[in-house]
């Protein structure tokens, strides 16, 4: 920023719209000019006073915008130096000198030109309250600076060396990374003290965003960090199995595993499950007795039939005909049966009551079962209870136990090779 040249502002200039920020006064701002139209003005300005009104666009997406399309209030800037790189594009240094307000316009083609006046800044007295604010705005600044990647710890020291309060709003606007209506709404403000002091709520978000920003990058850094030290102890581990002489049959068996958990289409928490007991697996050394543990339960998940399941034929003719086939009289208990499919068969998702058979050994109850079974299509799974003390034995045991098991409902599961089947 430095004191601009003492010019007498025209009334009549061209104006040049800005994409994607704003132009204020006594600030030095390096545009990029591809538009023609945008060209030409600065071709013809050049050979002219050099003065031309410099205002942001409202919609930065915009190529060509007209004078609906810029704001009101701009900036006199003066064209310092100019560089054509090709024939459709122009690097333009210009430098900030008043803020001006358009009144109206005179022409659009080839390029817009306006009337504009000048708006003088309301001048106040600095007091106590005014320097309270600026030093207030100058820590603030600092902080954004300290904790910024884009902004050079120079600028800090500049806006230190500021003593009028609307410059000082001014130079720290133009360098924060504050959106296009924001700069603008500073740039129209033309009381030097309420610029400063409506730069404290952007201040505050834009230290917020910025403290946010660096919490997740290191967040993202540890993350990467813990990685690489656990591919490097992975990388040190095989090493050390490959020296052993234990590398190849345990790196197959986890493969083995790895592949079989991909190709079986799991549902999403059995395979977050398996997923994370293959991690814990293939941390573990292959002689302890954790490995063992871990490895025949990967080996029960991935036996079950997840996803193999026979589908019902709920005919009740056809199962009439082979209650009949395989049991002669007791008419009571197949028509109980027949009653019982006939629900499901109305009503296919029941969660109803289960059939119980009851009377003594030879009368026909595990028959009737395994005739039920082939009647419906499904697998056939019976289950002896005598003998069974500790429901463990049934519901499964814990894996903390040596030697623990499943219990008989997924033992039977497992046996029937479907997902559906009768259990008896």
């Amino acid at each position: 920023m430095q004191e601009g040249p003492k010019v007498n502002i025209p009334k009549e200039m061209p104006v040049l719209p800005v994409k994607g920020g704003v132009v204020f006064p006594h600030l030095v701002v390096p545009l990029i000019l591809t538009q023609k139209r945008s060209l030409h003005l600065i071709d013809d300005a050049l050979s002219l006073d050099r003065i031309i009104a410099t205002v942001a666009q409202k919609d930065q997406d915009e190529d060509e915008p007209g004078p609906e399309g810029i704001y009101t209030f701009g900036t006199a800037s003066l064209v310092l130096r100019m560089f054509r790189s090709g024939k459709s594009s122009m690097r333009v240094m210009v430098q900030g000198l008043k803020r001006i307000r358009i009144r109206h316009f005179l022409q659009k083609e080839p390029y817009m030109i306006a009337i504009v006046e000048e708006c003088p800044e309301k001048r106040r007295r600095t007091d106590n309250q005014v320097e309270a604010l600026k030093r207030r705005v100058l820590m603030m600044f600092k902080d954004v600076v300290k904790n910024s990647p884009y902004l050079s710890e120079d600028l800090l020291t500049v806006a230190l060396n500021f003593k009028d309060p609307g410059k000082l709003a001014d130079f720290i606007a133009s360098y924060m990374n504050f959106t296009v209506d924001e700069k603008q709404k500073i740039l129209e403000e033309l009381d030097p003290v309420e610029r400063l002091r409506s730069l404290v709520p952007l201040l505050l978000k834009e230290l917020e965003v910025i403290k946010l920003s660096r919490k997740i990058e290191e967040e993202v850094k540890t993350e990467i960090d813990k990685g690489q030290r656990e591919f490097l102890l992975r990388e040190q581990l095989k090493a050390i199995q490959k020296e052993l002489g234990i590398r190849e049959d345990t790196q197959v068996e986890l493969e083995n595993l790895r592949r079989r958990i991909e190709e079986l289409g799991l549902p999403e928490k059995v395979r977050e499950i398996a997923n994370n007991e293959l991690e814990k697996l293939s941390r573990m050394m292959p002689g302890s007795p954790e490995y063992t543990v871990s490895r025949n339960y990967l080996d029960w998940i991935l036996s079950l039939p997840w996803n193999i399941e026979t589908e019902d034929n709920l005919d009740l003719h056809r199962v009439k005909k082979i209650l009949d086939e395989d049991h002669y009289n007791l008419e009571q208990v197949k028509e109980r049966i027949l009653e019982f499919l006939a629900v499901r068969k109305l009503k296919k998702d029941s969660k109803g009551p289960v059939l119980c058979f009851v009377g003594p050994p030879g009368v026909g109850k595990t028959s009737l079962g395994k005739s039920i079974a082939r009647a419906l299509g499904r697998k056939f799974v019976r289950i002896s209870l005598g003998g069974i003390r500790d429901e463990a034995e049934i519901r499964g045991h814990r894996r903390t136990y040596v030697g623990a098991l499943p219990g008989r409902i997924i033992q039977g599961i497992r046996q029937a090779g479907s997902k559906n089947p009768v259990f008896m």
